[in-house]
């Protein structure tokens, strides 16, 4: 199956202050910046592409259930995960359970961009968190 690199998430504590970043000092387009409280999200995310790639800024909103906050109290601000695109993400996890690797299944959902995603679980990625992702609505 083909993959490609979709985006990666950043877990930033200023959102303001990185969107400044991304945008004067790396050259990037603000394309979108929304707040989500559904559950398993809670955060407020900036989407921002610079040439051909794409960064997700990642601000937690509840300091107590947003996996955001819990990854930065863990590790801190900065890389969160590395998004590959799928041709289709059923085929996708098809294949993954054949190679016996698991994915967070509360994680799949599709979000405001009409992307549906979800994420391997990192005991089985060395660490990494790593998010499969299709836009089924999209050619």
């Amino acid at each position: 199956m083909n993959k490609q690199l979709d985006h990666i998430g950043i877990a930033v504590r200023r959102i303001d202050e990185s969107i400044t970043f991304y945008t004067n000092v790396l050259g990037g387009t603000l394309v979108d910046h929304y707040r989500s409280e559904a559950q398993g999200v809670e955060s407020e995310i900036a989407v921002i592409d610079i040439d051909d790639s794409r960064v997700e800024l990642l601000m937690p909103t509840n300091n107590t259930t947003s996996p955001i906050a819990r990854f930065m109290k863990q590790k801190g601000k900065g890389v969160h995960h590395i998004a590959y695109r799928v041709d289709n993400l059923d085929e996708a996890l098809e294949e993954l359970k054949k190679q016996n690797i698991r994915t967070l299944e509360d994680t799949l959902r599709i979000n405001k961009h009409g992307r549906r995603l979800i994420y391997l679980n990192p005991a089985d990625t060395e660490g990494t968190i790593i998010e499969y992702c299709d836009y089924p609505e999209q050619p």
